[in-house]
């Protein structure tokens, strides 16, 4: 099963992957700049009676981790991330500060690097890591093949792609990636975007201006 939460000013998407019978799950994206946001995830959690055992990182843009570290603390999990955004993780507190989040200095958190094609697993629900790159370094999208969906983070959205203008931005790599990584997907997986509404694979092949 998949929740989806919709978090802070930048309008980003948080899902919980949560596996019924064991009652685990991985969190992908806490992005919650106040507490009542703290509140939503962590109060449904609770009251699923889950235990995370991923902490999740599409990519380490300031908008999709301003929950970062206080959900690593809550549930004592370290970040799993690409080892490419390492550095846009380090620079957090400065890209908050132009886009209004009050996001401290990431530096301590303590994160295990994802390679591309790493299988991880919580309960019985395998999460298949993507590397997309081209939105910027690190991009991960991550493919949960029991809910036929995959989290695209800000790699491709309903109708269009993540922006390639931002540092380390690539438009050709993005569009090579998405291509080879995400558009071979089967056209029924729902795609679930870092922002805004979900679409399918299938749609999007036809539909996207940027990838039919």
């Amino acid at each position: 099963m998949i929740k989806q939460f919709t978090f802070n000013h930048f309008g980003v998407n948080c899902y919980v992957v949560f596996d019924e019978e064991t009652k685990q799950c991985a969190i992908i994206d806490p992005a919650m700049e106040a507490s009542y946001e703290d509140a939503q995830l962590y109060q449904f959690v609770e009251q699923k009676g889950l235990t995370p055992t991923l902490l999740l990182l599409t990519h380490a843009h300031v908008d999709h981790i301003c929950g970062l570290r206080q959900t690593s603390q809550r549930y004592g999990l370290p970040v799993s991330m690409h080892n490419e955004g390492a550095k846009l993780l380090r620079q957090a507190e400065a890209y908050g500060a132009m886009m209004g989040f009050d996001v401290s200095a990431m530096n301590d958190l303590d994160t295990v690097h994802i390679d591309e094609g790493a299988v991880l697993r919580t309960g019985n629900i395998d999460i298949e890591c993507r590397y997309v790159p081209g939105h910027c370094a690190g991009s991960l999208c991550f493919v949960i093949p029991s809910e036929e969906a995959v989290a695209t983070g800000d790699a491709l959205f309903q109708g269009s792609i993540g922006r390639t203008d931002l540092p380390t931005g690539n438009y050709p790599l993005l569009i090579q990636k998405l291509k080879e990584q995400i558009l071979t997907l089967p056209d029924n997986y729902l795609v679930l975007p870092g922002h805004g509404e979900h679409s399918t694979i299938g749609d999007e092949k036809k539909y996207n201006p940027f990838l039919s």
